[in-house]
């Protein structure tokens, strides 16, 4: 579904991206791991849109992708469940959903189906749909930011740092609605800090080091590997890879 090839991309005058090749695949859940710095928000920027690589591609099924703005990229059916979740904190709940459907903003029946099936999906987000965004808590917000981009209808979802300041708890409730989003046919490029609940629900995943991608394998084995464990895992010292 998802090709990356050997992308280079600046950012801020830095050489953040230094060859990167990834793939993803129909109905996988694919995880990117890597310490601060290592490149993984920059490569999903690129993805994206935000960011032009100088050298490389990126395709998305029959579609290359690597040139073509944000806003053409969503249509072919890629959404971003972003860092920080960055909600229009001053809009209510409901109103944040439908920001999210932009792209069928003329078609009031669809984002009202779409509305309730999210609310079905999430209760809480029901509950709250009046409330204003930023008063709810952390991983309402989290929960909001993934309802907002499903509004899309995405063939791919990407999200970046989703556990990001929740409670481990809160972490356990966002990967499982993660493994049910793919079951239900949804495919997901999760770039995640925390390697161990994110290489639990991977099928596959990739370690990135300063630009570049130094280890890739099934979950299992990633989450089995000394160096992962060192280096992610709190096992021994952390390690940078020469690559």
């Amino acid at each position: 579904m998802l090709t990356v090839k050997t992308v280079h991309t600046y950012y801020d005058g830095i050489h953040a991206l230094k060859g990167v090749s990834i793939h993803v695949s129909e109905g996988e859940i694919v995880t990117l791991v890597g310490a601060n710095g290592a490149g993984k928000t920059t490569l999903v920027h690129t993805i994206c849109g935000f960011l032009k690589p100088a050298k490389g591609s990126i395709k998305f099924n029959e579609h290359q992708i690597h040139l073509m703005p944000p806003e053409k990229i969503v249509s072919l059916g890629i959404a971003l469940v972003p860092e920080g979740r960055q909600m229009f904190s001053t809009l209510s709940v409901e109103v944040n959903l439908e920001m999210g459907a932009f792209l069928y903003r003329h078609d009031r029946e669809y984002i009202q189906q779409m509305k309730e099936k999210l609310f079905d999906r999430f209760p809480v987000l029901r509950k709250r749909k009046q409330q204003l965004a930023g008063t709810l808590s952390g991983g309402e917000q989290q929960m909001l930011a993934i309802a907002r981009a499903l509004m899309s209808r995405p063939r791919l979802l990407i999200l970046d740092e989703p556990s990001m300041g929740l409670a481990p708890l809160i972490v356990a409730e966002i990967f499982k609605i993660l493994q049910g989003l793919r079951n239900e046919g949804t495919t997901i490029l999760l770039i995640e800090q925390n390697a161990r609940a994110a290489l639990k629900i991977a099928d596959r995943g990739y370690v990135l080091e300063t630009g570049k991608v130094v280890l890739e394998g099934t979950g299992e084995y990633l989450l089995g590997h000394t160096e992962v464990q060192r280096a992610y895992l709190g096992r021994g010292t952390p390690h940078i890879w020469e690559a």
